[in-house]
Parts: C-alpha cells; structure tokens; sequence
C-alpha cells in the first residue's frame, strides 16, 4: 500500500542531517520516489469506493427492511438460516453442500449488482424491438376450435362422473379430458367434481369456479351434460359393481382405444363409471381430429369464470392496463360482461403496460423438486419436514431410491428458478428498471427476504394482494383455487409473460392461452433452465454484457414460432390444425 512504501523510505542518520552533500540528492529522490506511491494512493482509493459501493448494493438487495412496499405473504424460515436464503447459490455451491461439505460462498450478489448498474445506465436507451412482441409469423395463427362438423352425441351409452385432483389447473385439464371421452364414448358426463386436497385446501367445486349453465350450453352440439345422476342410479356401490375407475386402472396419457376396449364394456354393463383422480389420463397423440378439436374448444371457449371472478379479474385488469377503449378477445373470453364497461373508482385511466412474472416458488413447489436454495441445514430439514406431512411417497422412495443430487437436478434444469434468476433473466433481456411487474403466486419460499432482489431492481412491484383492496379480496379467502384463478386472468392479459418453471400447468396453461387469443401480441419469455443453470454456473467471472448477450440469445431461440410437435399438450401449445386455423400472410 502506499502508506507502507512511505514508511520504508530510508532515513538519513542524525549525524548526516545537516549535510548538504548528502541531504540535498536523498531529499530529491525522496521526492520522485513518493510520486508513484501517489499514483498508486489515488488507484487504491477508486477500487476501494467501487468495492464499498457493490458491498452497499449487495446489502441494499438483501435487506428485506430496504424495499418498496409490497405485500407478500411470507412463509418464515429459520433464523440461522436466513442469511444462507439470501441469494440462490451456484452449482459448485450444491455441489459441495451435496458433499457434506461447507457450502462455495459463491453467490449471485455480483450478477445482482451488475445487474443493478446495468438497469440504471439503461433507463435513457431504448428497449429491445421485440420485447413487447411475439414474432411476425405469430400472426398467422387464429382461433377456430369453434367451429363444429358433427352432430350432437346423444350420450346413450350411460354415465361418466369424475372426481378431478390437483389445484385449478389440474382440474381444468381432466375436465377437458373428460370431455372428449364422453364424446368418445357416446355417454352423458356429469358435471365434474373435485377432490379436496392437503396442499391446496380449498373446497372449491365446479360452480365456485365456472358457469356450469355456460359450459352445458356451449358444449350441447357436442355432449350431452347433466348436473347429476339420475336418481336411480344414486344409490349404486359403484366399487362393488366394478365402475370405480383410478388413476391406477388407466395408464398416463392413455390412447382413446384404451377406453373403447377396457372402460366401454363396464359403461354398458353398469351406466355409470365413476374416474377417480383422472389427473393427465389421455394423450395429445394419436387422437382424431374433431376429438382433439372439443378438447381445444372446452378449454379456450367452454370454461367460463363464474361472475365473482371475471368482476374481480376486470378490476386487476384494469387497474393494470388503465381503461383500454377496445378490449381484446382474450379479455372478452376472460371477463365476459364486465370487460365492457369500466369498473374503476379513483385509478388512472391512461393505457400502460405490464409484465406478469408466475413465481412458482412455493414451498410444495421447492419441497418436492429436491433441489438445493443456499439455506444450508435448516433448508433441508424444514423441508423434509414438509415432505414428510403433504409428500410421503416421496419421502420414501428417497428412503429406498437413490435419486438425483441437487447439483444433478439444476444441471438439468429440473429446478424451479428462484426469485434471484429471474430478475436477472428479466434485466437480461431488457425489461427496464420502471417496468409495471405483476408478481403471480401463493406464499413465496422465504417470503420478503427472498424477494428483495427483485423488488430492489423492479420497484413498480405489485399483486393482488396490492391491488385490490381487503374487502374486495375478501369472497376469495381461503379459496386458493379462487385466488389462482384471479393470477390466471392478470398473467393471461399481460402485455408480456414471464415464466419460471415451464413445466408448471399453471405457466402452460397461461402460455396457451395467450398464444390461442394472442394473434402475434402477446409474448410469453420460456427459459430454458438447463441452458440457464450452465450459464448461471459462471456468474462468479462472467461479466454483464456476455451474461446478457447469452440469455437474450436463449430466450430469443424459445420464443421462435412453431406448429406444435407431436405428443406436446394442445393446452401449452395450441398452434395446430386441431385447434387454431393457419392463414398465408
């Protein structure tokens, strides 16, 4: 350091100090020798202020105490804890945790800080062109699964019942399903149940939810629809007669033969067939096309939100977007009536723009993909505690089943990305600092602290939670199925949407839909997250513009335009011939 040089200088002994032949030579090379110590003094004191000015940063992007307000529920981690939670952590720190060993501080505080400065010094560029746009030949694509080439099916055949399981999303695939196996099968469908489960606790049924009068009359050209069974048949046992049906009876993604040759013959036989859980039980591929036609039609026009949600939905919307004059498709499906009139009191008007993030960071979400999230010892045990109460299959197939490390599982990217990648990815790609951003989810894992890097670098942060007010939240408490609906219609009506976990059926189901209605306007940002986890990987020596110029070519390569690929849900991915009609521009 320079104050050490100084202090090593040669001193002249005292019997030599008032010679002029020796001090006058000493003195002036003292004199240049002190100059590239002053050099070095004022080079020590820039790097110095850059190092206390990123450490202020990283403090500022980890302290929960520092953020705007914004109201999330927060599912509180351990105290110990806490400071490990404070930003996710690379593989090589998984990898090490994985081996018993004291956790790589390697975390992504630097990224989140260069991030930060990158966001700042963009408020005066422009964004990308294609940050609010899907591309060009996006608009080849237009709605037409409704439109019918058949007769009604009288349903003679007898009764299909199902009790769906899973959250909103879930259900909403088996009711479909359920559908075009009515269709199928020439019977009568009930209008479906829903289990109650004990992660969702929510005891909503299908009226709380959509308009069975809608749904019956919308599909009457194409299934026969009751709201029960006829009264003769109450009464039956039906796992005594053999028409109690489990996911265990029927394979995954079952081909419709399956239910001509093995569920047919007990419909004849009894009337009725009761499915039980029926989660994801028929597949994309090989089905008929006016089969895979009703199925696009149930979910993109039959399904309805009932009034209390399309009413709330319109005021999220609304408060969101400000008054928009000329509502588009999707809202019109979305909200019905109440899209056509205003329905705010005291909120801006002027039209703007919003992004809607789906955070799927809920603790069921992090428990079950065994993955590591830097929160060290008491990470793991609080959520094998979890695992243990809502999870038991789980945790003892891990009791008898090697299964993947941590490591392996981000690697591949099976690893839901927590709140810290994605605002890094959402500031690679060029969202600017003063971006409107729709926060959807339930409680998030570790609650305000885990937010506070994304609330730091978006302020203009807000939810449902945020934007309606208690009592207008009030009908929805305790209804989580109810509330996720309320996250569908403001994800599905954002300008751009980001998800976080492509394989969630919520981020699928939102994703469809806004490719279905979108016609070109409606983005959706789909990471790759094995791509991403290699990238992140070296986020302790990469620096910003290779960081942003490496995401933005990943998610440039997921939003390219494509007819759906065999087997691919026709729910994530609509663009097909089944479902949506192609036009030659």
């Amino acid at each position: 350091m320079p104050e050490a040089s100084a202090a090593a200088l040669p001193l002249l002994p005292s019997s030599q100090a008032g010679s002029p032949a020796t001090y006058a030579p000493r003195g002036r090379r003292r004199r240049r020798g002190w100059r590239r110590p002053r050099g070095l003094l004022a080079w020590g004191a820039l790097v110095a202020f850059f190092f206390v000015m990123n450490w202020w940063m990283f403090s500022r992007l980890q302290d929960p105490a520092a953020r705007p307000h914004f109201r999330l529920r927060r599912h509180p981690p351990r105290a110990p804890a806490a400071a490990n939670a404070s930003s996710l952590s690379t593989l090589e720190e998984v990898g090490g945790a994985g081996k018993g060993k004291r956790p790589h501080q390697v975390m992504l505080t630097r990224l989140l800080a260069l991030a930060a400065h990158a966001l700042a010094e963009a408020e005066t560029r422009p964004e990308p062109k294609d940050l609010w746009k899907e591309p060009i030949n996006a608009t080849m694509w237009l709605p037409c699964s409704d439109k019918r080439t058949w007769e009604a099916s009288e349903g003679t055949n007898g009764y299909i019942m199902i009790s769906a399981n899973g959250g909103i999303n879930q259900q909403r695939v088996a009711i479909c399903n359920a559908v075009t196996i009515s269709r199928l099968l020439n019977a009568t469908l009930v209008i479906p149940k829903f289990l109650y489960s004990n992660v969702w606790l929510d005891k909503s049924q299908f009226g709380d939810i959509y308009q069975e009068d809608y749904f019956i009359n919308y599909l009457k050209s194409d299934i026969r629809i009751v709201k029960e069974l006829p009264v003769e048949l109450q009464s039956l046992d039906l796992e005594a007669i053999g028409s109690l049906v489990n996911d265990t009876d029927v394979m995954k993604e079952a081909k419709p033969n399956l239910y001509v040759k093995k569920i047919l013959p007990i419909l004849l036989k009894n009337r009725v067939v009761h499915f039980v859980g029926f989660g994801n039980r028929l597949s994309f591929d090989p089905i008929p096309f006016d089969l895979q036609r009703l199925r696009c039609r149930c979910n993109f026009h039959a399904l309805r939100f009932v009034h209390k949600i399309q009413q709330t939905g319109a005021l999220l919307v609304e408060r969101l977007h400000g008054h928009r004059p000329h509502p588009s498709p999707l809202e019109d499906n979305l909200l019905g009536h109440f899209t056509r009139k205003s329905v705010l009191k005291g909120y801006k008007n002027d039209p703007t723009k919003y992004l809607a993030v789906h955070l799927r960071f809920e603790i069921d979400m992090v428990a079950y993909s065994l993955c590591y999230f830097g929160g060290g010892k008491d990470e793991e045990e609080e959520l094998e505690i979890y695992r243990q109460i809502h999870f038991p299959a789980l945790t003892e197939l891990r009791k008898t089943t090697k299964l993947p490390s941590a490591a392996s599982l981000r690697s591949e990217g099976k690893c839901p990305l927590a709140p810290e990648e994605a605002v890094l990815m959402l500031a690679a790609i060029g969202f600017k600092r003063n971006t409107n951003v729709y926060i959807a989810g339930a409680e998030i894992y570790g609650g305000r602290h885990r937010m506070a890097a994304i609330s730091r670098l978006y302020p203009a942060l807000v939810s449902k939670e945020t934007l309606l007010s208690p009592a207008e939240l009030e009908p929805f408490r305790n209804f989580s199925s109810q509330l996720a609906a309320l996250d569908f219609i403001a994800c599905a009506a954002a300008d751009a949407f980001a998800m976080t976990d492509p394989g969630s059926q919520f981020s699928s189901l939102v994703q469809g839909y806004r490719m279905y209605y979108g016609g070109g306007d409606l983005p959706t940002v789909r990471p790759n997250k094995r791509r991403l986890a290699s990238i992140l990987l070296k986020n302790a020596t990469m620096e910003w513009n290779e960081f942003e110029s490496r995401v933005r070519k990943l998610i440039q390569q997921t939003k390219q335009v494509h007819e759906r690929p065999v087997a691919r849900s026709i729910f994530r991915h609509p663009r097909c011939l089944d479902c949506m009609c192609r036009t030659e521009n």
